[in-house]
Formats: C-alpha cells, sequence, structure tokens
C-alpha cells in the first residue's frame, strides 16, 4: 500500500524542458543525469515563487522507495496506490518554468508524469496488478479541479487501467471517463472480491470545474455509480473493497486547529462537502471488508458505523466500515517517507497484518528503509477488521488522558518519525473523529467528554 507519491519532475529546474520533450520511457535517463551546477539555487527559487510548505518526493527518493519495496517484498502480490502521484503546486511550478506554455501542453505534461510514476511502479514488480485511485492533486487544470467527462479522464484512465486484466480493461476506461472511477474484479490471489476505485475529490467542498465552478451534479452521479456497484456486488456475493483518496468524515486537524468549541455554535471541519460517501457505505458495511483512503499522510486508522440519523441508520448496527488511511512517500509535511505491506486473507478479504516501512531520511540519498511498527505486535490482534478494530477504538475512548500504552503507540505511529507531542493534548477529541463519521455524532462525542 502506497500513498501520496507527489512526485516533482521540477526538483532540478533545468532538466524540465528536456523532459517535455522526451517520452516517459526516456525520463529515468534524464533525471538520474547529474544535477545541473544551479539545481539547489534553481530549486529553492522555484520553492518561494510558489510559496512551497516543504519538499515533496524527487526522483532519488521514488527510487530509494522503490528499491526498499522489491527489497522488503518481493513477492507482493498487487499493490493499492491512493492518489496524488504529482507534486503539489504543480501548476505553479510548471509556468514558473515554461510560461510561454499552451493549456494543451500543461495536460500533456501532467499525464507524462503520472504515466511515468505509474509505469516506474509497475516495472518494479512486472506483471502484479498495480490498482490506482486519483487524487486532489491529480489534475489538468488545479487542485482540487477537474472536469467530468473531459480528455483528461479519458487518457488518464487509460494509463491506470493498462496493467489490468485485458478483459477487465476496456470496461474499466469506460467508467473512468465519466467521472474518475472504476470497479474490477480484483485478480488472483484475492477470491470474490471487486474493488471500487473512487474519484472522490468530486466530493470535496473544494472541488470545482476547470472553469473554476462549483458542481454537485457530479458529486451526486458518482454516489448513485457507488452505490450501484455496491449494490451488484452485495447481490452477488462478493466481498467488497473501496478505495478513494480523501476520507469520509471529520478532519480533526483543521477542526482542533481553528479552536472550535463543539458544545456550543462550533461545527466540525470536514473532509467532504456532505455525509453521502459515508452513509453508503456504511448502509453496504455487510459487504466491505476494507476501505482505503489517504491525504492526511498520516498513518491512520478510522472505523465508522450508523449513528442513527441519515441513510447509514439503514446499517445494520453491527456491522462498520473499517478504514486504513495510508501514510505518504512525499516527506512535504516533515514526515519521514513510508509504505505499507499488508497480508491479507485471499479467501476472506480480511486484511490480517500490516507493517509500516519508513525511511532513514527525506532525501533518499543514502538512505535505509526499516520497519517503523507491526500492527499485530503492537495491538496483539489477529486482524485488521471491524470487529478488532472497534475493540480498539473502545480501548481508546476509554482512555481519555491518553495513558495506557495503546494510545501512546498509536500516538507515536500515527506521524512517522513520531510527533506524539503535538496529538497528545486533543487524544480525546481526535479520538472522536477517528470513530464518528458525521459532524453531528463528533460534537456529540466530544461534549460527551469522548465517550
Amino acid at each position: 500500500m502506497i500513498s501520496d507519491v507527489h512526485f516533482d519532475p521540477f526538483h532540478d529546474p533545468a532538466k524540465v524542458k528536456e523532459l517535455i520533450a522526451a517520452p516517459t520511457e526516456k525520463w529515468s535517463t534524464i533525471l538520474a543525469s547529474p544535477p545541473s551546477p544551479d539545481q539547489q539555487q534553481a530549486f529553492d527559487a522555484l520553492q518561494q515563487q510558489c510559496h512551497a510548505r516543504g519538499v515533496d518526493t524527487p526522483y532519488a527518493l521514488f527510487q530509494s522507495s522503490l528499491q526498499a519495496m522489491r527489497s522488503q517484498s518481493p513477492q507482493a502480490k498487487f499493490m493499492t496506490v491512493s492518489g496524488d502521484l504529482i507534486a503539489h503546486a504543480f501548476s505553479c511550478r510548471y509556468k514558473a518554468i515554461v510560461p510561454e506554455s499552451a493549456p494543451g501542453n500543461y495536460q500533456a505534461f501532467v499525464l507524462k508524469t503520472i504515466a511515468f510514476v505509474v509505469a516506474e511502479l509497475r516495472a518494479s514488480f512486472p506483471g502484479m496488478p498495480v490498482y490506482v485511485s486519483l487524487g486532489n492533486n491529480d489534475s489538468a487544470c488545479g487542485d482540487y479541479q477537474m472536469d467530468t467527462g473531459s480528455e483528461f479522464l479519458s487518457e488518464a484512465g487509460k494509463i491506470l487501467a493498462e496493467g489490468l486484466p485485458v478483459s477487465q480493461r476496456r470496461v474499466a476506461v469506460h467508467q473512468f471517463e465519466a467521472e474518475g472511477n472504476y470497479a474490477v474484479d480484483m485478480a488472483a490471489p484475492m477470491r470474490d472480491t471487486r474493488l471500487i476505485v473512487i474519484n472522490d475529490l468530486l466530493l470535496s467542498p473544494k472541488y470545482k470545474t476547470c472553469a473554476g465552478v462549483p458542481n454537485a451534479t457530479a458529486g451526486n452521479a458518482e454516489i448513485d455509480w457507488l452505490k450501484q456497484q455496491l449494490a451488484e456486488a452485495r447481490q452477488s456475493g462478493q466481498k467488497v473493497w473501496v478505495m478513494g483518496h480523501i476520507p469520509p468524515g471529520v478532519n480533526p486537524y483543521s477542526t482542533i486547529s481553528k479552536m472550535k468549541n463543539m458544545c456550543t455554535d462550533g461545527k466540525a471541519e470536514m473532509f467532504l462537502a456532505s455525509d453521502k460517501l459515508s452513509d453508503a457505505l456504511i448502509e453496504h458495511a455487510e459487504a466491505i471488508r476494507l476501505a482505503i483512503f489517504a491525504h492526511t499522510h498520516m498513518d491512520e486508522m478510522r472505523l465508522y458505523q450508523g449513528d442513527g440519523s441519515g441513510e447509514s441508520a439503514q446499517a445494520q448496527p453491527a456491522h462498520g466500515v473499517v478504514i486504513k488511511m495510508v501514510s505518504s512517500i512525499s516527506p512535504v509535511d516533515g514526515n519521514n517517507p513510508s509504505f505499507t505491506i499488508a497480508r491479507v486473507n485471499p479467501a476472506s478479504a480480511v486484511l490480517q497484518d500490516y507493517e509500516v516501512i519508513a525511511a532513514s531520511n527525506q532525501t533518499g540519498l543514502d538512505t535505509t528503509w526499516s520497519k517503523e511498527y507491526d500492527y499485530a505486535e503492537t495491538y496483539h490482534e489477529p486482524q485488521f477488521s471491524a470487529d478488532v478494530v472497534g475493540k480498539l477504538m473502545s480501548e481508546f475512548k476509554q482512555d481519555r488522558d491518553s495513558k495506557q500504552s495503546i494510545s501512546n503507540d498509536y500516538m507515536r505511529n500515527y506521524f512517522v518519525g513520531d510527533r506524539s507531542f503535538e496529538l497528545k493534548p486533543f487524544w480525546s477529541q481526535y479520538v472522536c473523529a477517528i470513530t464518528n463519521a458525521t459532524g453531528r455524532s463528533y460534537a456529540d462525542c466530544v461534549c460527551a467528554g469522548g465517550k
């Protein structure tokens, strides 16, 4: 499991025009060549011009991560990539270096960058399925902007579907060109498992078309498609995995950093514009074995169950949706790069164990990769299922003051590189966020003292 690669082809600005002119097959040769004499100075100027908050993933770090994946998990059977393949402020960087470029040329470069990242992942594990979703940065017209039914989605769909079985490729491309979603029957060794991949950028409150206009219709169409896929899977007796980029539910960082009082007139900051995604997942929780999201760059888990309101109230209380949020390759937030190796029961489609593999530094130069932690060893649990994670969440809730080892283990591993001191003062509020899908239920939890 990898996410938020945020590959930066602008790390050596002098090479960008050569990359634009070259086919992606030649990119590795260009990027691996010695740095330009003024590389650092030019990159620093670009960072300042584009108001960058940190450094994304240069070629050296990307290659180091790929080598570590092959070394740490040579027998991997498939890979999930939960969005944000390209660097932050991509359009600003491009325009700073190629100010005279036409809009069509920019789209071509975005697609080439996405194609390069995906091709490098596939080349690292030849013949292995690599399932990919788009993130909010993966757009040809700006962060959180995209047109549905566009040439960009048509071309991006061909790139992402290229590694799928031929029998499923055409259907996936056709599905993708509408809203950026697709569904496939997962290849062996997985059995009777449908992977539903959603482009939930369309559900973000920040989402706009390329013309800068909000478009709620696109998100509604996506939810309708998702519900149809979930219903079909349940009717046919399939297990389901759902993968997207932006998680449903409360954004605890934004909510807590704005110091809102949930018990008066405060309103939680939500990742998505509505509860429609979480409602759809909870409604079909009996069929869903795992949901994979990312976006925060942190290593997180969540469990959502119906709270008695909205469509999610139709779900049976015994079922919940367990979410694995995958930490980032990009070190842009000061975290060490990381990826996750998971062990899955192919018959039940249940995630049994996983370990996070982290880099020793943020550059990819003289970097070693080693185990950050192992889920089963840390929490002494046999699997990452809704029942088991529900038990962990109950223990988190009971430990409001974060005095128990289970809470401190989670906080230590949340930020790859350990900044548990930042999370510890807000532990009870954070736990309410990872156990409540709606803003209302989150506020109720916070105001009840996290119980």
